[in-house]
């Protein structure tokens, strides 16, 4: 059975299990809510070098359609939200459609318990995401792995005033990553399907993973501490006695802690994780500092100034390229009615001659109206760096128009 056809079940599955529930409320509580959005999205990638494999293309035109829906009632202890998400491209790996989330929670006093897909973010830092582990990555969405997909679980928050917050998961399915197809660029020169990864653990995407994380705030700081058990989200790759190429979802248990500290307009921030498996046992870590200058020009100007620092004990194994590195960017928000910003980085190889520059930028036009803009550079890749090398004539400018219903 496919993964769309089990989110598909698990969809009529929550609306079946509540329906009754939401009559019932209905009677008692007449009041209830409900709320609908679309957002309908033209994107335009070009890649402007020629491509390094044979098939590439380079001009992507391709429109996304993003429902979402909410529904509260019981004076919003009780409610349903579901996003969804289907985009059409000419690579045919990234026409795809996913439900980002499709979620029943129920909250009573300190304590929350949601049941469905749903989207859930750890982290503080800005270059790398490393403790975030609970979704796996749209990889065809974005380079940098913001976009996720929902992920089947069960989730239970309970808040305590003097202890913190604990979160407990349940996630009883995993996704596999999506992939670009022959057509799409930041690509492998062997075109890796989603069937030819396989699990190491004989339930496969069956596999019950679990985590648990505990967050609370001390003065200045926000703390956060995690541990996942279960199906790795990253793919690992291998080279087998016979000399196959492989490519698996290795068992992993991973630990991490994630900090931030607020001291005027300064913000610290730090991430670490320690992960082990059968296949490789790894540190990484991402420790930096942003500092804000507030309101320049006296109408709302701010310009924040980031560093980072990266490494990874893996050296050049590190599936990300980022073992050895130096992040640095500026955030330019403008705080204006059109919510205008700007955002500026860079990431330089301390071992390699490797170089990554982008500019994303956003503004708002009218009520309805928003345009993106994105652009990437491949700078000086070293052809010793295992991952980017493959994507070293890969650099692209993204524009994207979305109008809002």
């Amino acid at each position: 059975m496919n993964s769309h056809r089990i989110l598909l079940l698990l969809f009529f599955s929550l609306l079946l299990s509540f329906q009754g529930n939401l009559i019932a409320q209905e009677k008692e509580e007449k009041k209830v809510n409900h709320e609908f959005g679309l957002e309908i999205a033209g994107e335009y990638r070009y890649f402007y070098d020629d491509a390094l494999f044979e098939g590439q293309e380079d001009h992507f035109p391709s429109i996304a359609i993003t429902p979402e829906y909410s529904l509260e009632w019981n004076e919003g202890y009780d409610s349903f939200n579901f996003i969804g998400f289907y985009r059409l491209d000419r690579d045919e790996e990234r026409t795809h459609w996913d439900i980002r989330e499709l979620y029943y929670q129920k909250a009573h006093k300190n304590w929350e318990l949601s049941l469905g897909l749903k989207k859930v973010y750890w982290g503080v830092t800005e270059s790398n995401h490393l403790v975030d582990i609970i979704n796996q990555t749209d990889l065809v969405e974005t380079f940098d792995g913001e976009e996720k997909l929902g992920q089947p679980m069960i989730q239970y928050t309970l808040t305590t005033n003097k202890v913190g917050t604990f979160d407990f998961f349940y996630l009883p399915y995993h996704r596999k990553r999506t992939l670009p197809g022959e057509k799409g660029r930041l690509r492998f020169p062997i075109v890796i399907e989603k069937d030819d990864v396989t699990y190491e653990s004989g339930a496969e995407e069956w596999h019950q993973d679990f985590a648990i994380r505990w967050s609370h705030y001390i003065g200045a700081f926000d703390i956060g501490l995690s541990h996942f058990y279960g199906n790795g989200r990253d793919i690992y790759f291998y080279v087998d006695e016979t000399g196959n190429f492989n490519a698996q979802y290795p068992v992993i248990n991973q630990t991490g802690i994630d900090l931030q500290a607020t001291h005027n307009a300064f913000l610290w921030k730090f991430e670490s994780i320690y992960r082990t498996s059968k296949a490789q046992d790894y540190f990484a870590l991402v420790a930096g500092v942003e500092y804000t200058f507030s309101n320049i020009d006296g109408n709302g100007l701010d310009i924040g100034i980031l560093g980072e620092y990266l490494y990874d004990d893996r050296d050049e194994l590190a599936l990300n390229s980022m073992q050895n590195d130096i992040f640095f960017g500026s955030r330019v928000a403008f705080n204006d009615p059109q919510d205008f910003s700007i955002l500026i980085g860079g990431i330089i190889d301390l071992d390699y001659s490797s170089k990554l520059f982008s500019v994303e930028a956003s503004r708002r036009f009218g009520n309805s109206w928003k345009a993106e803009l994105e652009v990437r550079f491949f700078t000086d890749i070293d052809d010793d760096e295992l991952i980017l090398s493959n994507f070293k004539e890969d650099s692209f400018l993204r524009f994207t128009v979305s109008k809002f219903f």
